[in-house]
């Protein structure tokens, strides 16, 4: 007999409560292992040698993904469980901090190579201040990855959520039996353009990519025209302009 999922309801930027069910949906899920990790790795291309951070690092796939590409990796999370699983998968080979994307960084200014916002900045009201902090720890040049929730998902799929708006949306997600309230809040594609322009971004590539060619053909949705591409998540690349 199926037991009934557990239900959590939790600030959406504070996992603890659900941070290894999180963890072992998203080790082989279609949206994160076959979707986003790869279309960030795209992104950035060669990484060999470059210091980059990764902001709301969770347990640290993407992490280990650069490492293994010569990168050298920090990264941090609101969520001290979150932290715990990164520092199991990398060892002492990555610096792992608790740290608030919306408070100021534990780094330095001009730190980083190449930094990253991966499903992280669609959970906050105001990007302002993580932009302006992701920027001041980012060299001159340095490239900032962004993948949020694609702002025509409302349209599709919540039509009561204005698109124009920065509007909050509870939705409900299933986490290998953990059940969970996360709030998105969505927004317009061009506020999400004014606010990297106005934090001192320039924005490079905009890119809605299909899933790696090696994604296992059952967990491709049912399509009439091509399961490989779907409106899932927008992904940004932006170049920190001087200061």
């Amino acid at each position: 007999m199926t037991s009934e999922p557990q239900t959590v309801e939790q600030q959406p930027d504070h996992y603890d409560a659900f941070a290894d069910a999180y963890a072992r949906a998203n080790e082989n899920g279609l949206f994160t292992r076959w979707y986003a990790r790869p279309a960030v790795l795209d992104l950035l291309g060669v990484v060999a040698g470059r210091r980059i951070l990764d902001a709301g690092c969770g347990s640290g796939p993407l992490l280990a993904d650069l490492k293994e590409r010569g990168a050298g990796v920090t990264g941090f999370d609101a969520s001290p469980a979150m932290i715990r699983l990164a520092r199991q998968r990398l060892g002492d080979e990555a610096d792992l901090k608790v740290a608030d994307l919306t408070q100021p960084l534990p780094y330095e200014a001009e730190a980083f190579d190449d930094a990253l916002a991966v499903l992280v900045l669609h959970y906050l009201e105001d990007w302002s201040r993580p932009l302006a902090e992701l920027h001041r720890v980012l060299k001159p040049g340095g490239r900032l990855v962004v993948v949020v929730n694609h702002p025509l998902i409302p349209p599709l799929m919540y039509p009561e959520v204005n698109y124009f708006a920065t509007d909050p949306n509870e939705e409900e997600y299933d986490f290998d039996g953990v059940s969970a309230t996360l709030t998105i809040w969505y927004r317009s594609l061009s506020a999400m353009s004014e606010a990297f322009t106005g934090a001192g971004f320039r924005i490079t590539a905009i890119s809605e990519p299909p899933v790696s060619p090696d994604t296992p053909p059952e967990l491709l949705p049912p399509s009439k025209a091509d399961p490989t591409r779907f409106i899932g998540f927008i992904f940004f690349a932006l170049e920190a302009a001087p200061s």
